[in-house]
């Protein structure tokens, strides 16, 4: 683990190993990462906390947890949203879960450079991205899932489909580390791109009170510059209480950790790592005594609900902590400079070629 400087650790508002040690706990023999001792896994939620393994160090857990991913894969790439005791609970088949196994991947792949475990794992991401991307729709957008009777759920999700397109950033930057074939995964990633940060329309608002369907352009670069500066306005002057946090929906006094991690992410991605500091350095107050953190609270009692010590809500408490403080080499995950800077590279690596005979857009903006 790295800083930016040597009083970071000293100094750094999250205990980092006692998180670790949190994760690790919940976390099975078999290497799955439930929610919490008992409760239900689903594969977002269990790549974001295998996320949290690999900022701790814990690599081998990591690892393990990913390959839980593989050995769970169905055969049409993808997974069921929810899984208890070994045995689905929703058989649901969700686009947005599907997919953020790349994101684990690259964030794995960026603090170690295990090519060779990419490597093995690559199938397994291939196959994912290749099921979400039969939901997406010509104006870019991706239908949320198919529902356990096979049937297309024809609903666009914001949040879901901002995920996606973090995810098809990571599963092309994959490809080009590992030197395979991607180029039906630029388009999809343009066109969704376009269709997230102008068509506005295409996406359900049934959940828009919900603070994730706010600042999730922006944590994944959907949105960016002055777009980007607005929507984290609009974001803390409709979620954000001051002196405790976020919200997680507009119209109930609940506080989440998870939410204010994410929100904090989302301001570092967008360049002010200083405003995410002061809203981060609130979650001192919201920790166990074995130093993992609360997964939310009421407001103004402050009473802690739900009492589980959530495997994620930890995890995404170690990412933004790495996002602000530069704990790993993966800290600027989601920074938007990092892919601007990545675009810049791609553009040159392929600029020679046009479209005639790599298919590949002149110009990709990540």
């Amino acid at each position: 683990m790295r800083t930016d400087d040597d009083n970071t650790q000293s100094t750094l508002p999250v205990d980092v190993a006692a998180v670790t040690r949190r994760i690790a706990a919940t976390q099975k023999d078999n290497g799955e990462i439930p929610w919490s001792a008992g409760d239900k896994t689903d594969p977002w939620d269990h790549v974001e906390a295998a996320m949290g393994l690999t900022i701790g160090g814990e690599y081998g857990r990591a690892r393990q947890a990913y390959e839980w991913m593989r050995r769970m894969q169905l055969e049409d790439g993808s997974w069921y949203s929810a899984y208890r005791g070994g045995q689905p609970e929703d058989c649901t088949r969700d686009t947005n879960m599907a997919t953020y196994l790349a994101v684990g991947l690259y964030h794995y792949y960026l603090i170690t450079g295990d090519r060779g475990f990419v490597e093995t794992l690559w199938n397994t991401v291939r196959r994912a991205i290749d099921f979400a991307l039969t939901f997406q729709q010509p104006t870019g957008e991706f239908y949320w899932a198919a529902s356990p009777e096979g049937v297309v759920e024809k609903k666009a999700l914001l949040t879901g489909s901002s995920s996606v397109f973090m995810s098809l950033k990571c599963a092309v930057s994959l490809a080009i580390v590992l030197e395979k074939e991607h180029t039906g995964w630029v388009r999809a990633m343009v066109t969704l791109k376009h269709a997230l940060a102008n068509r506005p329309h295409l996406f359900d608002q049934s959940k828009s009170r919900f603070s994730m369907g706010g600042f999730y352009p922006v944590l994944t670069g959907a949105l960016t510059g002055a777009a980007a500066r607005q929507r984290i306005e609009d974001c803390l002057e409709r979620y954000f209480v001051a002196g405790q946090g976020v919200k997680c929906v507009d119209d109930e006094p609940w506080i989440t950790i998870a939410e204010t991690s994410e929100l904090c992410l989302a301001i570092a991605a967008a360049g002010d790592r200083q405003r995410a500091a002061g809203i981060f350095s609130l979650l001192r107050e919201y920790r166990h005594p074995d130093g993992s953190y609360w997964c939310g609270f009421t407001i103004p009692e402050r009473t802690i609900w739900p009492e589980e010590k959530v495997s994620w809500t930890n995890a995404v408490v170690l990412m933004a902590a790495d996002a602000i403080y530069r704990l790993t080499p993966a800290a600027g995950l989601f920074d938007h400079d990092f892919w601007k800077n990545a675009g810049r590279a791609y553009d040159l690596r392929y600029a020679a070629h046009g479209d005639s005979e790599t298919s590949v857009p002149a110009a990709v903006n990540f």
